[in-house]
């Protein structure tokens, strides 16, 4: 019972905040509940046969960790990485994956009434906004992170991490 009021105080601090990052000129922000940690760029193993926005794996303290650069999933030229280039490392579906990005902002908060749906433009269905918070005279992108991967990536995903787990058993 003490661990449910806690869990619901917890989940009331992180209500309505976002992770805001950039992707050239535009700002994103991701819900900070599936932030798991930000770090820096680092060396990226190649792995073959994966989708093109998929670089790679990286191993984070011992786990195996996907990264995918977010200007190759958005079906954007990819762009040099820099010394303000990071890795967001988030928890989707008890799968941790890493999503490379130009640099981190800041953690917002975005009341709900300063969140609006996206607009419907037909020539481009924009499926992973999930909606726009107005701050000030800007707007955020604010992700959809369940529609990011498909069901085909998550398996993809438990695959990279269940080749982990096999090579620490032997």
């Amino acid at each position: 019972m003490e661990d449910d009021k806690l869990l619901m105080e917890d989940e009331d601090t992180q209500k309505d905040k976002y992770l805001t990052f950039t992707l050239g000129n535009e700002v994103y922000g991701i819900d900070i509940n599936v932030v798991i940690e930000i770090i820096g760029i680092q060396k990226i193993t190649v792995v073959p046969e994966v989708p093109e926005y998929v670089k790679g794996i990286i191993n984070l303290r011992g786990k195996i960790i996907p990264v995918v650069d977010m200007h190759l999933r958005f079906k954007r030229p990819g762009k040099e990485y820099s010394d303000r280039t990071c890795v967001i490392v988030i928890d989707v579906n008890d799968v941790l994956i890493g999503l490379i990005v130009d640099g981190v902002s800041e953690v917002l908060t975005i009341p709900e009434k300063n969140v609006v749906p996206p607009p419907e433009l037909k020539a481009s269905q924009n499926k992973y906004i999930r909606s726009i918070g107005k701050i000030g005279e800007g707007v955020v992108l604010l992700l959809d992170w369940m529609k990011l991967f498909s069901e085909d990536d998550q398996s993809l995903f438990d695959d990279m991490s269940a080749e982990e787990a096999s090579e620490e058993a032997t």
